[in-house]
């Protein structure tokens, strides 16, 4: 049975040093002329809701999405030299995107808040993005509800591939939002505990597998073959 294995980006493949949010800052002071007074909320939220929620901190109707799409790729791009020089991948992820790809019946893609263009920057600025199929992947502009970007990559990956409808699917991240997002569409989690919440908050989240970091590859790679034989 193949397997889909999609991958957060931000605190589970890599740690962005605060270039996140002064993307969204950038964004929101390139579509209204000012700087923001309140940060933009994350925590595995997507762009789309991010910047609709920091708009209405700002007591402000969120524009239309093409305008903040564009103002958050153009602040992507111009962060991608600060990316590289204060960020990281993080321990283990190099290995554990190598180990998928090489893995037959796997599909390795993206499920992540950021829009495509910022989801590219980051895992290029890392030399991660060729590691994984970003083509059929899920991302922040698709949709403010995180469970919804697991069908819509779902969806892609089984039309780009030709899998059958029951092939399971596994999210890997770091936030209780990844893990409801999951329970909520009916795939699997692999919580990992490299973000800000801890492997308890995780699994009071619901996530019965949390492992502290991805560097035990082969632990990971016992899991989701485990999870192949299975229908999701």
């Amino acid at each position: 049975m193949p397997l889909i294995v999609l991958w957060d980006i931000d605190h589970t493949l890599i740690e962005n040093s605060g270039v996140s949010k002064e993307i969204y800052a950038a964004a929101f002071s390139a579509v209204t002329g000012h700087a923001a007074v309140r940060p933009a909320r994350t925590e595995g939220r997507t762009d789309r809701l991010i910047l609709a929620e920091m708009f209405r901190d700002h007591g402000m109707d969120p524009p239309e999405w093409g305008r903040i799409n564009q103002a958050l790729t153009a602040a992507g791009a111009a962060r991608e030299t600060a990316l590289v020089q204060r960020g990281r991948a993080l321990p283990g992820a190099r290995e554990a995107l190598g180990a998928v790809a090489a893995e037959p019946g796997m599909v390795s893609s993206v499920l992540t808040g950021n829009v495509y263009a910022n989801a590219r920057v980051k895992l290029r600025a890392f030399g991660l993005d060729t590691l994984l199929d970003m083509e059929c992947g899920a991302y922040g502009a698709d949709s403010t509800d995180r469970a919804a970007l697991v069908e819509v990559a779902r969806d892609r990956i089984r039309k780009a591939y030709d899998l059958p409808p029951d092939t399971p699917v596994v999210l890997i991240g770091d936030t209780p939002r990844d893990v409801r997002a999951a329970q909520d569409s009916g795939a699997h989690v692999v919580a990992v505990a490299s973000g800000i919440h801890s492997a308890d908050e995780l699994r009071d989240a619901g996530a019965t597998v949390v492992l502290p970091d991805l560097v035990d590859v082969a632990a990971l790679m016992r899991h989701l073959r485990s999870l192949a034989s299975t229908v999701s």
